[in-house]
């Protein structure tokens, strides 16, 4: 007796889609949605990346600028003097409007 041998191939596939929702929002929050947005960014990412409440870790900046120049160094000071003085002449200018 000859047995017939064949071969049975099966695929198995899942697919779970994330539920959506809809909001209605102001035409000024849609537009402030559509200007902040990253390319190849879904709204829903993009409001994932604003309204995450996760703390990030200071600590993984630690030594980032250990290779910076004296020059650069210097540089940025100013930078942040200059910024500081122009924030403090805007100031003053704006209480004396009050």
């Amino acid at each position: 007796m000859k047995f017939k041998t064949e071969t049975l191939n099966t695929c198995a596939y899942t697919h779970t889609q994330m539920g959506t929702k809809t909001i209605s929002i102001m035409d000024d929050v849609y537009g402030l949605l559509v200007r902040n947005k990253k390319n190849e960014e879904s709204f829903s990412d993009e409001l994932r990346r604003i309204l995450s409440k996760e703390k990030k870790d200071i600590m993984k900046f630690a030594g980032a600028l250990a290779d910076m120049s004296d020059e650069e160094e210097n540089r940025i000071k100013k930078r942040i003097k200059q910024i500081k003085s122009d924030a403090d002449k805007e100031m003053k200018e704006r209480s004396k409007r009050l």
